[in-house]
């Protein structure tokens, strides 16, 4: 039972040295009593004119983060619609939980393969936890632009000039990752990154750009090469099927007239068979 009794007052006494941790509520002293009951009387003495300054609105896509003498009061943040402040003794701060997106400022990155490029994206986020937004960080917005600059130059560094040109979808992935676990400390949730935008020096855009018309024209010439071979092929067939059949020669001779008299031209062609000049090529042999 004594153990019992000393393992929770070392918790509690944990808790009350750990300032990390935003608290709610907590014992604002006599002072803040005294303080609070005058505030009370002051409303009483001024209503209904005190309303006023006690009600306070805030709308569908805000959070109102509520601070007593420096405090958080219990119940975390109040909204959306209407909410009860002391004056003198209780300040509000709104926040927004609306997405919102910016560009990241292009970046001069040093690849892997040692390219130097410039990349730019857009973040989109949105503030999860208003108190935490509050409490746990200055300006979570100015932050979070921060963090994303870094997280975008880092990630890059780590890739090759190939890698960012054709992953773009599994870097923008990672660095989601990445951007969420850095900011959910701060109440913060990084919905969508998406690099917009890889530039090159002028010089390796040339480089590239003859790179690719090279092979262009290599994969020309092999496909020219190989349509000549099938041709050249089917020639073959083709004077193997003349050969077998003479009359299909001189059938060949009047499909050629028949195409070029069609034409309507002046040019006049006499055909010569070749069985002729064999024969004399043959007495002139003998």
């Amino acid at each position: 039972m004594v153990g019992r009794e000393f393992r929770l007052v070392a918790s509690n006494e944990e808790g009350a040295n750990d300032d990390s941790n935003p608290r709610d509520g907590g014992d604002v002293g006599c002072c803040g009593y005294i303080l609070w009951f005058l505030s009370l009387v002051v409303i009483a003495l001024t209503f209904p004119f005190s309303l006023c300054l006690c009600i306070k609105v805030v709308q569908e896509y805000e959070r109102a983060v509520i601070f007593r003498l420096g405090r958080l009061i219990a119940g975390g943040a109040k909204g959306p619609g209407l909410f009860f402040i002391i004056p003198c003794i209780d300040s509000y701060t709104k926040v927004d939980i609306r997405t919102v997106s910016f560009d990241v400022p292009p970046q001069e990155v040093l690849t892997k393969d040692s390219v130097t490029v410039a990349v730019d994206a857009v973040v989109y986020y949105r503030v999860q936890n208003a108190t935490m937004s509050i409490t746990n960080v200055e300006d979570s917005n100015r932050s979070t632009r921060l963090l994303a600059a870094t997280t975008l130059r880092n990630v890059l560094g780590t890739k090759n000039l190939s890698e960012i040109l054709s992953e773009r979808e599994t870097i923008s992935h990672y660095m989601q990752s990445s951007l969420d676990e850095g900011t959910d400390p701060w109440g913060v949730k990084c919905e969508r990154v998406e690099i917009k935008d890889v530039r090159l020096p002028v010089q390796l855009q040339r480089a590239m750009a003859a790179e690719a018309e090279a092979a262009r024209e290599a994969r020309a010439k092999v496909i020219a090469a190989e349509g000549e071979q099938k041709a050249s092929r089917s020639l073959k067939e083709a004077a193997e099927v003349l050969t077998e059949a003479p009359a299909a020669l001189q059938l060949r001779y009047l499909q050629t007239l028949n195409t070029i008299s069609a034409e309507k031209n002046s040019t006049i062609i006499f055909p010569l068979p070749i069985d002729l000049l064999q024969s004399f090529i043959s007495r002139k042999d003998s």
